[in-house]
């Protein structure tokens, strides 16, 4: 069947590949994973397409995650996930973005956070947007152009920050308009109810994050008395629904012991959730405060963990600073993602405060390829540990140098702190952990290929 299906087109594989995710046995995985080796072209995501077809006869427990995506979903959301971020984003996709590659010279990044509104009725401690004036908000019309230019680069995975962006009037009305791409919302869950769980099963292209800190008592502390049973009350309507959803987690000192308890990951497991967002807390936004920033050890004992998890859990894990080794260091600056605030400004991350360009004034292809965003990736570059990527606590000198680049302006009042009365905090920071994290880029990633380069 495979040889008779080389010459179909994508639309007939995309038919064949959602008439057979109705059934979530071994032999239906593997037949799926022959089906999505025909659309890419790029040899590199065949090979990650066959490396899942082994993990699935082996019976790694991570086949669990997508069997529950066949198993449990509803048929809408299903279809739209495969259709949107598997085949469209993931598989085409890649095609797409290596065109435009070899006729711009750059390549596009994976995704574009947008915040299109600042709105949100909680006022949570070390928030990182808690700076920004929560008057700001983007137009629809404007979150349209954002979204049309990066799916002219081949991008139709997007990320909704804010704020909160369930306040957005009008916001539906985007995710339909789009209904070829696949949306993750960050939303502190406390507007869920059935009203919008219907919404959310009619378009099918948007999966929600839930922020939480662990239990009643952390969450509670910083983002409301009540909130941790909102949210909970709203992954219940979501599972009941058959929608799927993710956690979000700040890492900070208080809560290090809560993330890295399997108890805890069981708990959120038998809520419901798909997906686990692993943030550490950066002094950046309201009231920044170094204290809050979990440890040296801290830090890497969260990634030790994160690799037993993924080992065992049937649930998907995203350490946005642990992951250096796994997607060759820092993703901001456009080299996977970029962050475009509620005022239009096109900042490097949603931890980095500042920027040279507004989509207001220039285009998403002009910021990317700007000498800003291109100094800012080869800096990324020139890293010798990828568990230590980021510009703002890794490598603190180096965000200092970009912050203070010709053109570049601080996005809130507040923005330059990091970079200014914070600095010899970072300095020690960075010092500390690279005590930790450099022994262990020479012992366990001795062959990684970014070590195999440098000793070449």
């Amino acid at each position: 069947m495979i040889n008779t299906l080389k010459n179909y087109t994508k639309e007939k594989l995309l038919s064949y590949l959602l008439s057979m995710a109705t059934n979530s046995s071994d032999e239906t995985l593997i037949r799926m994973t022959h089906l999505m080796e025909l659309i890419p072209k790029k040899d590199y995501y065949k090979e990650r397409i066959r490396w899942i077809r082994g993990l699935v006869r082996d019976k790694h427990p991570g086949i669990e995650f997508p069997r529950r995506i066949l198993r449990d979903l509803h048929p809408n959301q299903r279809d739209k996930w495969i259709s949107n971020l598997l085949i469209n984003h993931l598989l085409s996709g890649t095609d797409k973005r290596k065109e435009w590659s070899d006729r711009h010279g750059y390549y596009p990044p994976s995704t574009v956070v947008i915040s299109p509104t600042m709105r949100c009725n909680l006022n949570c401690y070390g928030c990182y947007a808690g700076d920004y004036d929560k008057s700001l908000e983007l137009s629809l019309d404007e979150v349209d152009s954002v979204l049309l230019q990066m799916k002219e680069m081949g991008v139709y995975f997007a990320v909704i920050s804010g704020g909160e962006p369930f306040y957005m009037e009008g916001i539906f009305e985007i995710f339909k308009k789009h209904s070829d791409m696949a949306f993750l919302v960050f939303t502190h869950g406390g507007l869920i109810d059935q009203e919008l769980v219907a919404k959310l099963t009619e378009v099918g292209n948007v999966m929600p994050a839930f922020s939480l800190e662990g239990y009643e008592q952390e969450t509670d502390e910083r983002r409301g008395a009540g909130h941790f049973k909102k949210v909970m009350h709203a992954m219940d309507l979501l599972k009941e629904g058959g929608l799927s959803f993710c956690g979000s987690f700040t890492h900070s000192r208080k809560n290090s012991n809560i993330i890295t308890d399997g108890a805890y990951i069981d708990m959120l497991l038998k809520k419901g959730v798909f997906a686990m967002w692993l943030f550490s807390y950066v002094p950046v936004g309201r009231k920044p405060d170094t204290e809050l920033m979990p440890t040296p050890e801290q830090r890497d004992g969260l990634r030790r963990t994160v690799a037993e998890f993924r080992a065992t859990k049937p649930m998907l894990f995203i350490d946005f600073w642990n992951d250096g080794p796994m997607i060759s260091g820092c993703l901001a600056g456009g080299r996977k993602y970029f962050h475009i605030n509620a005022n239009g400004d096109i900042e490097p991350c949603v931890f980095c405060h500042f920027a040279v360009d507004n989509i207001r004034r220039t285009t998403i292809h002009q910021a990317l390829a700007s000498p800003f965003f291109t100094k800012i990736r080869a800096t990324q570059g020139g890293h010798d540990n990828l568990l230590r990527p980021c510009m703002l606590i890794d490598q603190p000198a180096a965000g200092r140098e970009l912050f203070n680049s010709e053109g570049a302006y601080p996005t809130h009042e507040g923005a330059a702190e990091i970079f200014t009365a914070l600095a010899d905090s970072m300095d020690d920071y960075s010092s500390s952990y690279a005590e930790i994290a450099d022994p262990v880029w020479e012992e366990q990633f001795r062959d990684h290929p970014l070590k195999t380069r440098q000793s070449a």
